[in-house]
Order: C-alpha cells, then sequence, then structure tokens
C-alpha cells in the first residue's frame, strides 16, 4: 500500500503542511532537529496511537491530521467487516486532538476508534525502527505474502471461514440449550416422581391447609393459656389469692 497525501495543521511546530507522494520510493532527509520525526509522529497517530494536548501547536485549539493511501484489495473485507465504505479507491484517514487532550478519528468518513486504526495499521503502514515491532514477525502477515505472491485471492475463503465461525457459534449454542432442557426435563420428573410417591388423594391438598393453619395458631395459643394461668395462680394479686 501507498501512501499518496499527508496534511498537518497545528501540529506540535508545525502550523501547515501539504505532502503529495509520487509514486515509487520516498525518502525524507534532514539534520537532527529538521523535524523529520514529527512526520513519523504524525503517522503513528493517524495510525491509533494515543496522544494528549501536547501534540497541539501553542495558541491552537486543535491539531488536524489526514492521510491518503491506495486501498489494496486485501482491506475491503475488513472495511466491510467494520462498517466503514469499501468502495473507494483512496483510503482516507483524519485525526482531530484538541487543546484538552480530547480525540476524534474517521476513516473514510465514518467516525472510528483508536482500536479499530491500530487495526488497520496492520493492513496500512509498517514502521520499522530500532526498537520497533516488525510485521514480518506476526502469522497473518506471513499469510499475507505467501497468499500474495501465490496470486491468490483469499476473500471468498475469508467468508466462507467467517460463515463456519457463525455456524459453529450457532451449534455450540444450540447443545448448551439442548443440555439446559434436558437438565430441567429431569429435575421435572423426579419432582413428579417424587409426588406421585405421596399418592395425594382429591381434596388432601384443602385438608392439610386447613391442619397447617390450625397448626400454626396452636401456639399463639398456647401462649395465651399459659398467661390466663399465670394471672389465675398469681401470689399476690391473683384470681386464686385467698
Amino acid at each position: 500500500m501507498a501512501m499518496l497525501r499527508l496534511s498537518l495543521r497545528d501540529f506540535v511546530i508545525v502550523e501547515s503542511l501539504e505532502l503529495d507522494f509520487a509514486s515509487g520510493f520516498t525518502a525524507l532527509t534532514g539534520e537532527t532537529g529538521a523535524g523529520k520525526s514529527i512526520l513519523i509522529d504524525a503517522i503513528q497517530l493517524l495510525l491509533g496511537q494515543r496522544g494528549d494536548a501536547t501534540v497541539v501547536r501553542e495558541g491552537a485549539s486543535r491539531c488536524e491530521l489526514s492521510a491518503e493511501f491506495d486501498t489494496p484489495s486485501t482491506l475491503t473485507v475488513w472495511l466491510d467487516e467494520q462498517g466503514f465504505d469499501s468502495q473507494e479507491t483512496v483510503l482516507l484517514l483524519r485525526r482531530q486532538i484538541d487543546a484538552q487532550g480530547r480525540s476524534r478519528a474517521w476513516i473514510n468518513g465514518t467516525s472510528a476508534t483508536l482500536a479499530q486504526l491500530k487495526a488497520l495499521s496492520e493492513h496500512v503502514v509498517d514502521i520499522h525502527g530500532q526498537h520497533a515491532w516488525h510485521s514480518l514477525t506476526r502469522a497473518a502477515a506471513q499469510l499475507d505474502l505467501l497468499d500474495a505472491y501465490a496470486g491468490v485471492d483469499t476473500r471468498q475463503v475469508q467468508r466462507a471461514w467467517q460463515e463456519w465461525q457463525q455456524a459453529q457459534q450457532e451449534l455450540e449454542a444450540a447443545q448448551s440449550h439442548q443440555s439446559e432442557a434436558q437438565a430441567q426435563r429431569e429435575r421435572l420428573q423426579w419432582q413428579v416422581a417424587e409426588v406421585e410417591k405421596l399418592s395425594p388423594g382429591p381434596h388432601e391438598w384443602d385438608d392439610l391447609n386447613a391442619s397447617h393453619t390450625r397448626a400454626s395458631h396452636a401456639q399463639a395459643l398456647l401462649e395465651a393459656a399459659q398467661s390466663s394461668s399465670e394471672a389465675l395462680a398469681n401470689e399476690r394479686g391473683g384470681a386464686q389469692d385467698p
């Protein structure tokens, strides 16, 4: 994938910058402090790196970054899955960070999260540095290189794999529901068997309720009788006191 254009507004010390990249190899050169790293920092922010208010040029309310890339066919499936426009031949990334550190991002004009920008970066740019990671160590990148060398279009296989994954998830959910239904069935069968052991009569439930009601009143009646007995037998002032 080739970068076509890079635009910066009020970024660090840059008031305004527009870079158009021609096809082929491009080299940015200059002495230490010339600002080469500022361009790399801008690209990293566009690819999901976290930023704060320090990247906003002093006196400005916000910085604005944008970059255009040509869109490879291998990126179409990912854009569709994430809900972004995949019909454009140019991939447009935009990022704003205001003086309070709040950030917003867009992919092809649609609002995006930093996580989505980071995921997209694996398809867009590989930044190599002394301590930077290298995409060639990732299995996904190795597969992409192998498929590209073989001239294989993997989009149909990817869709088939996604459909298989969906079917697998639905199957696992159905099996889980079946297990729950079986457990519920066994529990109900046990409860029915326990009731059948009791062999209740047609009106036994009403009789049991009546007995329960009488038994629940027994404690209150016993306490009332005990209190009455104590009042009658009290040695001082009782009803039986001579």
